[in-house]
């Protein structure tokens, strides 16, 4: 075999590595952004730990999300409605120790959807009834 021949069939096994390495690093990217922001569902509760303490916090849409300050090192939040804000906590010196971004979602556990002809319907289900869901928070379907 030439060596003009070797140099390309070494060319041809190092594109599978290479292919590899980009997806592992397109995997690290995914994960890396995954983690850029806070997930929250409707009328639900998630407690946030800080580094350092707080001095203050600030949510970007209030009507989105709400924060209150537990001690200076906690933070509980609050999904009010569905969408997207942020959250920036500051300490003293106006550093900050947190910018991120907050994801609100529906949350639909415990829930049925009714369709009936362009008529959609949420009904809130815990056993062994179901009822109307409030029109707050995200299920209002009209």
């Amino acid at each position: 075999m030439s060596r003009g021949r070797r140099l390309f069939s070494l060319g041809g096994f190092g594109v599978v590595p290479a292919m590899g390495a980009a997806f592992m690093a397109v995997i690290a990217v995914a994960q890396a952004s995954a983690e850029d922001y806070i997930a929250l569902e409707t009328s639900q509760a998630r407690i946030l730990r800080l580094a350092r303490p707080a001095d203050s916090v600030v949510i970007g849409n209030p009507s989105i999300a709400d924060a209150v300050v537990q001690d200076a090192q906690t933070i509980v939040l609050t999904g009010k409605d569905f969408g997207v804000t942020n959250i920036v906590v500051m300490d003293k010196q106006g550093e900050p120790i947190l910018d991120r971004e907050l994801v609100v979602s529906r949350n639909t556990r415990g829930t049925t959807r009714i369709y009936r002809q362009a008529e959609v319907q949420t009904l809130s289900c815990t056993p062994p009834y179901c009822e109307k869901a409030s029109t707050k928070n995200g299920f209002d379907d009209k």
